[in-house]
């Protein structure tokens, strides 16, 4: 059994990348963070291509690639959360922060101080701990990796959210705080509602349980590339790629959300013919 293969190492590069995303986060750059995601993702792809092109498939393989997911796509986006809803909780810009990374080094040692040192700041004593809510999301995710590699039923589709589309979900919210830094630190508007602490901790135990959910989820695994059969796979990929230059980091959400919507559409009208055969 050979572990130092090409795909275990871009496993292992996966895994590094996760651990890049959270030493960035902890450092404050959340705005940083989430790119090491997106490579880790790139790594997660080419890994199990590799192994399947140069039949190198095994076990080892298996198991590596669900150690590296836990960190990348079960850690990481976690502690982002966590360092998100922290930066939620008091989004009022002081004099101290220049810049988006400066605010939320800020906040994070406001909230370290509080939780740690007992040093009175805006945290207040019941709304330091909200942040750790965002915990929720390696917890399932731990849960969501073990399923999935004894679960026979996932070789096409997916049952419940998988990690890496969860967390990608969840990486839209750094980045639009940092991209739109410039409008909410004077004008909260909309993103009050959106960086509203308690509904982000709301959306974190949502995804988080639909993680482990027995909802059946289409998969981009194509077995021909016909329209007949491939109807919801075509019009996913066909509004995402409207979506994406249109409205770049928004299209994020609404992405997730529409896989999930086309996901139910298809279970739906896969229903509806099984009973139309019966019948």
């Amino acid at each position: 059994m050979r572990m130092f293969n090409i795909p275990n190492l871009l496993t292992a590069a996966n895994l590094m990348c996760g651990v890049l995303s959270i030493i960035l986060t902890f450092a404050g750059r959340i705005d940083l963070a989430p790119f090491a995601i997106f490579l880790g993702g790139i790594f997660d792809f080419f890994d199990g291509f590799l192994a399947r092109k140069l039949k190198v498939s095994g076990e080892m393989g298996k198991q590596l690639d669900s150690l590296a997911d836990m960190v990348t796509f079960g850690l990481a986006p976690g502690f982002l959360m966590m360092v998100v809803i922290i930066v939620s909780i008091y989004i009022d810009v002081p004099y101290e922060a220049t810049n988006f990374a400066s605010h939320v080094h800020f906040e994070l040692q406001n909230w370290i101080n509080a939780i740690f040192y007992n040093v009175p700041n805006q945290m207040d004593a019941p709304i330091k701990w909200l942040p750790l809510f965002a915990l929720v999301i390696p917890f399932f995710s731990m849960f969501r990796l073990a399923k999935f590699n004894i679960d026979t039923r996932q070789s096409e589709s997916f049952i419940g959210v998988p990690t890496p589309l969860n967390t990608i979900f969840f990486t839209f919210f750094p980045l639009i705080m940092w991209m739109e830094f410039d409008t909410w630190r004077y004008d909260e508007g909309i993103f009050a509602y959106l960086f509203n602490s308690y509904f982000l901790v709301g959306l974190c135990v949502f995804m988080s349980l639909l993680l482990v959910s027995e909802l059946k989820l289409f998969s981009l695994k194509f077995k021909h590339f016909k329209w007949k059969g491939n109807e919801i796979r075509f019009s996913f990929l066909l509004i995402s790629m409207i979506l994406i230059p249109t409205l770049l980091v928004w299209s994020i959400p609404l992405i997730v959300f529409l896989q999930l919507i086309l996901s139910l559409v298809d279970n739906l009208l896969f229903k509806n013919k099984q009973h139309e055969i019966q019948s």
